[in-house]
C-alpha cells in the first residue's frame, strides 16, 4: 500500500500559509479567552447550565440559517475582503461586550444579544476565512492545510482557556473581552499581508443557478459525503456541547467552577495532537474519521463520570484528540471529494453541520445538566456518538 503520510507542517513552506496561520493562532487565542470568559460570566450571573446552552444557541443560530448561503457568497466574491470586514466587526463586538462588562452594565439579555450579533458576523466570516485557506496552497497540499487550520483553531484553546482561567480572578471577565478585541488585529494584519502573486485562486462558478441547492444536490449524489455529513451532524449536535455543562459539572462534582477553564485547556492539548496527526495524512480516510468518532464517544463518557479533577484531565486529552481529528477529517474529506468551485460551499456546509447544530444540542445539554444531572448531560452525547461510530463502521465495511 502507498504511504499517504508526509510532513505535518508541509503547508508552512508557503509564505501565505505561514503568515495566515500565525495570525490565526494569535486571534484564536483571543477567541478562546472570550469563550471561556463568557461561560464563566453567565454561570456567575445565573448559576445554571441552561443559560449557557441558550447563549450558544443565540451565537450559532445564524450559522444554521445562513451558513450555506454565506458559503455561496464566499465562492462568488473576494474572500479576502469579506474576511477583513468580518474580522473588524468581530473586534467591535468584543470591545463592546468588554466595555459594558467593565461599566457594570452587562446582564443576561445583553450577553444574549451580543452573542446573536457575534453569530451573524461569524456566519459570513467562517466560510470566507476557511475558504481562504484553499487559496493559500496548491491542491496537493490542501488536506494538510485544512488540518493545520483545525490544529490552530482548536489547539489555541490550550493557551486561550488557560490564560482566561489564570487572569479572570485578578482582571475580571471584562478585560478578557477587551484582549480578544485586540487579538483580531493580528488576523486583519495577516489577511492584509497575503501576497496576491502567490495565491491559488479558486475556479469561479458561473453566474446563475441556485448555489445552495447545487451543494445539497452534490452531497446527496456522493454516498461518502452524504454519510459523512449525516454522522457529522448527529455527533456535533449531541457530543460537542460539553462546554455548556462543564462549569456546572466542575462546580458540583469537583468543587470549583473555574476548573472548567483548565479542563478546556487540557482538551486543547488533545485537539492539537488530533489535528496534527490528521495533518500527516496526504489522503484522509473514512476509517480515520470513524475511529476518532469512537474515541470521542468513549472519552466524553469517561469525563462525565471522572471521580476527580486528575481523571478529568486524563479523559480530556483523548476527548480533544478525537474531536479535533474528526473535525479535521471532515474538512479534509469535503475538499478531497469536491471540485474547486464547490469547496467554499462544502466548507460552509461542514460549518453548518458542526456549528449550526449547536442551537439544538446546546440547550438540550444545559437542560439535562440542570434537571437530570451534569454527568448525564455529557454521557448521553457519548452514547449517541458510539452508536454513530458503530453504524458508520458497518456502512463502510
Amino acid at each position: 500500500m502507498p504511504d499517504n503520510r508526509s510532513g505535518i507542517f508541509r503547508s508552512l513552506k508557503y509564505f501565505n500559509a505561514k503568515i495566515f496561520f500565525t495570525s490565526l493562532l494569535v486571534s484564536n487565542i483571543g477567541s478562546w479567552l472570550q469563550l471561556t470568559a463568557s461561560s464563566l460570566l453567565l454561570y456567575r450571573l445565573t448559576g445554571n447550565a441552561a443559560n449557557l446552552g441558550y447563549n450558544v444557541a443565540f451565537q450559532f443560530l445564524p450559522m444554521l440559517f445562513f451558513g450555506t448561503w454565506c458559503g455561496a457568497l464566499a465562492d462568488r466574491h473576494n474572500r479576502r475582503r469579506i474576511a477583513i470586514v468580518t474580522q473588524s466587526a468581530l473586534a467591535g463586538q468584543a470591545f463592546l461586550l468588554g466595555v459594558l462588562d467593565l461599566a457594570g452594565l452587562v446582564n443576561v439579555p445583553i450577553v444574549y444579544a451580543l452573542s446573536l450579533l457575534l453569530g451573524v458576523i461569524g456566519a459570513f466570516d467562517n466560510p470566507a476565512r476557511r475558504g481562504l485557506v484553499t487559496e493559500l496552497v496548491p491542491p496537493v497540499d490542501l488536506p494538510n492545510a485544512m488540518s493545520l487550520n483545525t490544529a490552530v483553531m482548536t489547539g489555541s484553546r490550550v493557551f486561550g482557556a488557560a490564560i482566561a482561567t489564570f487572569l479572570v480572578g485578578p482582571l475580571g471577565t471584562g478585560w478578557l473581552f477587551i484582549l480578544n478585541g485586540v487579538s483580531y488585529s493580528a488576523m486583519i494584519y495577516g489577511i492584509s499581508g497575503l501576497r496576491k502573486s502567490e495565491m491559488y485562486p479558486p475556479m469561479q462558478r458561473p453566474a446563475g443557478g441556485s448555489p445552495v441547492r447545487e451543494v445539497f444536490r452534490y452531497v446527496a449524489g456522493n454516498r461518502r459525503l452524504a454519510t459523512m455529513f449525516s454522522i457529522y451532524l448527529i455527533v456535533s449536535t449531541f457530543a460537542f456541547n460539553y462546554g455548556v455543562a462543564l462549569p456546572k459539572l466542575a462546580d458540583v462534582r469537583w468543587g470549583d467552577a473555574r476548573a472548567f477553564g483548565w479542563i478546556m485547556a487540557t482538551t486543547g492539548i488533545g485537539n492539537l495532537a488530533g489535528a496534527l496527526l490528521t495533518a500527516r495524512l496526504k489522503i484522509v480516510s473514512m476509517r480515520w474519521f470513524v475511529s476518532n468518532i469512537a474515541l470521542l464517544g468513549v472519552s466524553v463518557i469517561g469525563l462525565a463520570f471522572a471521580p476527580s479533577l486528575f481523571f478529568a484531565f486524563l479523559w480530556s486529552l483523548p476527548l480533544g484528540l478525537g474531536g479535533a481529528a474528526m473535525i479535521a477529517s471532515g474538512n479534509a474529506i469535503s475538499q478531497q471529494e469536491s471540485p474547486p468551485d464547490m469547496r467554499g460551499r462544502l466548507l460552509a456546509l461542514t460549518a453548518v453541520a458542526f456549528l449550526g447544530s449547536t442551537p439544538i444540542g446546546g440547550p438540550i445539554t444545559g437542560l439535562i445538566a440542570d434537571y437530570v444531572s451534569p454527568e448525564w448531560s455529557l454521557a448521553y452525547g457519548g452514547v449517541i456518538t458510539l452508536i454513530c461510530a458503530a453504524v458508520a463502521a458497518l456502512a463502510w465495511r
